[in-house]
């Protein structure tokens, strides 16, 4: 049986590096791609492509490029953080420009082959603000919940060709997503206090115990793709896994209440 072909977005650094490595070993013949392509040379998988999931014209070439893709991993992305009040809106415009329509337009581009074949898999990266909205992370939040509702949709859609969809949970991961985003959690203003609380808080949500690297979240895709694709969402991590389970089992005030008390967030 020949090896299945997967294209992953974001390989420069963080989960979609280490999923490219893991299904590598695998077995998978793995086209990793990255904006700068000089950022992931030293990958030792079948192929690098430069993409820049916001440009239609790199979406093409690169797919045009890359040829008969069997697993498509969307986790480009990047984060901006900060109160719905004050953060600009030039900077979520085009956050969802990436996190959204990019991861979109990847699946727009790759899906009609998959369905002409009538097999296939999607996996779009999303997070635990997609199961809950936290303070001063609404927007970033937004994006992944957009992404989750695309998920579902297309399970329905796009099942019926064969074609298997995954979301793909996180909590906090060992990345440079931080380092990357755009945080305006911090600046003086009427949230600043907000922000130090809410720190103190994922604190505890973590435990006191580092974050898991993103290691964790490439096995959870490995193992999602090697189910039989009757589950959509995959919480990855200890305090996903908490959140996803406290979510599911009480309505929304509820859930609320009992996470501020977990926290012990008086905000």
């Amino acid at each position: 049986m020949a090896a299945k072909r997967a294209l992953i977005t974001g390989c420069s650094t963080g989960i979609g590096r280490a999923t490219a490595l893991e299904l590598t070993t695998r077995g998978y013949e793995v086209v990793a791609t990255a904006r700068r392509p000089e950022t992931i040379k030293d990958l030792d998988v079948a192929a690098t492509l430069a993409l820049d999931v916001d440009s239609e014209e790199s979406v093409a070439s690169a797919v045009a490029e890359a040829g008969a893709i069997d697993v498509l991993i969307n986790n480009a992305g990047f984060g901006v953080e900060g109160p719905i009040e004050t953060v600009p809106l030039d900077e979520v415009r085009r956050m969802f420009e990436t996190n959204v329509f990019g991861s979109v337009r990847m699946i727009q581009a790759i899906l009609p082959g998959m369905r002409a074949r009538g097999a296939g898999a999607i996996v779009n990266v999303t997070s635990t603000a997609a199961i809950a909205s936290p303070p001063l992370g609404g927007f970033y939040a937004a994006t992944k919940f957009a992404m989750t509702a695309v998920s579902e949709s297309l399970k329905l859609e796009a099942g019926h060709f064969g074609i298997r969809v995954f979301a793909i949970e996180p909590g906090v991961i060992e990345t440079s997503f931080g380092e990357n985003a755009l945080d305006h959690r911090g600046e003086p203003g009427p949230y600043e206090e907000l922000g130090t609380l809410w720190e103190k808080a994922m604190e505890t949500l973590g435990g006191g115990q580092p974050a898991p690297g993103p290691e964790l979240v490439a096995t959870a895709i490995a193992t999602a793709l090697e189910s039989d694709g009757s589950q959509l969402r995959w919480p990855v991590g200890q305090d996903a896994e908490m959140i996803a389970a406290a979510r599911a089992g009480s309505g929304y005030d509820e859930f609320v209440e009992g996470m501020r008390a977990v926290l012990n967030l008086d905000w």
